[in-house]
């Protein structure tokens, strides 16, 4: 069979009912992303030609989650939720002329594989089904297979009792031809139990035309759906236990598996070590050989070869850690570039911020990037010095061997190789403190 060209139609117009929640279903978050980034993800391994969404309830929210997730991809309204054959016809515009295989998703089942999906593109009948062999088969529609192959799917509500015990079970994921699509979903009916149009009744449809149904099996795992908070739960059990297990085949050092948590995308080369209880938010990549010690927090960062991040330590969206760069406890790194052999040892905060190369920054360091309106950028040089307690008042720049003075405000640019001290100069008053206490103990015993 040669190859087509692919379109990915995914589902995620639901209420979500069941999650007792005023945020749309497919938005409640797994692995640090909402759970349709999950099938978007895995939609892109594809490389379609085209991906659409429907959206139905929260569908502003849902346009600018899918718009920051995966910008290409097109949305279109499903107004009224009138089942899964209702919302792919809402997919047609979006279709026109298009005549490879279309694949249909669901929002809210983040778990089916890149060898599954392959599978289903290849297939080479005109119509395929993704099935599993379910261990309680309970409300999911039965897989009704023939000498021919599928020969339909009837839905739990609509099934007698010995349809019922068939464990080969409905995912609601399908393969169809886009032109196959087209000619039989306008002619579905709403004749049923639940008075909806079923995506699924395209089988019976296919099959009365002499087109080829079948069905493409997977593990049950991969076909988790979302529907209530209990399942979201276990749904993040079970990706987490993946996502270790993962890292430590691929050689990363784990100290404590059980409560090092990772994101979607996460991304750690081998020998890096990750001591207990480090978190790992979206956009992450840690490079060979980095050390992340314990109760470390990392989102949208970058960690180079060698470097040295924690115990207690937060790294936010734009932080890039050159080579051999140490982050210490409770430094909290964000929009900030530290070059190779930067030292940042501890209780510092560097914001909108560029580091050169083998500076030391002292202990309680801040750069000042917001005045309340506008963020501003602070440069500090090569082999620069900074001394504790350094407010550095963006924008601000500090030469290559300069230095700072502990305790110092510094509101203007530093040369290279300067000294900069910008503190009040001390007053010493002799005897003061005694006589203050002492009257302080008396006002307190006269009570």
């Amino acid at each position: 069979m040669a190859e087509k060209s692919l379109a990915i139609v995914v589902l995620a117009a639901g209420q979500g009912s069941r999650m007792q929640s005023d945020l749309p279903k497919v938005l409640h978050r797994l692995a640090g992303v909402p759970l349709i980034g999950h099938a978007l993800a895995a939609a892109r391994v594809l490389d379609p030609e085209q991906v659409i969404v429907v959206a139905g309830h929260g569908a502003d929210q849902v346009t600018k989650a899918v718009a920051r997730i995966d910008p290409d991809a097109r949305i279109v309204l499903q107004a009224e939720q009138l089942g899964t054959g209702h919302a792919v016809r809402q997919a047609l515009p979006e279709l026109e002329g298009f005549e490879g295989r279309v694949i249909v998703l669901y929002g809210d089942t983040p778990f089916i594989g890149e060898d599954t999906l392959l599978a289903l593109a290849s297939h080479p009948s005109d119509l395929v089904v993704l099935g599993f062999e379910a261990e309680e088969p309970g409300r999911y529609g039965r897989l009704i297979v023939g000498a021919r192959g599928l020969d339909r799917i009837v839905e739990y509500k609509d099934a007698d009792a010995a349809t019922r015990d068939i464990a080969l079970c409905n995912s609601g994921v399908m393969a169809l031809d886009a032109s196959l699509l087209r000619q039989l979903i306008v002619r579905l009916t709403n004749r049923n139990a639940s008075g909806e149009y079923y995506l699924t009744d395209l089988v019976a449809l296919a099959r009365a035309e002499g087109r080829r149904a079948d069905v493409v099996t997977c593990d049950e795992s991969e076909t988790l759906g979302i529907n209530t908070r209990a399942e979201l739960a276990e749904a993040e059990a079970t990706f987490q236990d993946r996502a270790r297990r993962r890292a430590l085949e691929d050689g990363v050092t784990l100290c404590d598996p059980a409560t090092v948590w990772f994101a979607l995308d996460t991304v750690i080369g081998r020998d890096a070590v990750i001591g207990p209880s480090v978190v790992f938010g979206p956009g992450v990549t840690v490079e060979s050989g980095a050390e992340i010690l314990p109760f470390c927090h990392l989102e949208g960062c970058h960690v180079s070869s060698g470097a040295n991040v924690g115990p207690f330590a937060r790294l936010r969206p734009g932080a890039e850690l050159g080579g051999d760069v140490h982050v210490g406890n409770f430094v909290e790194i964000k929009n900030a570039v530290l070059d190779e052999g930067v030292k940042v040892g501890h209780l510092t905060y560097l914001g909108d911020a560029h580091v050169g190369e083998h500076t030391n920054i002292g202990a309680g360091t801040i750069t000042c990037n917001y005045d309340g309106v506008m963020k501003h950028r602070t440069d500090i040089g090569a082999r620069a010095f900074i001394g504790s307690d350094t407010m550095l008042v963006a924008p601000v720049r500090v030469g290559d061997d300069a230095m700072t003075g502990s305790g110092s405000v510094i509101t203007q640019d530093v040369p290279d190789g300067a000294l900069a001290i910008g503190r009040a100069r001390q007053t010493t008053k002799p005897g003061l403190a005694t006589r203050l206490m002492a009257a302080l103990r008396a006002k307190k015993e006269s009570r």
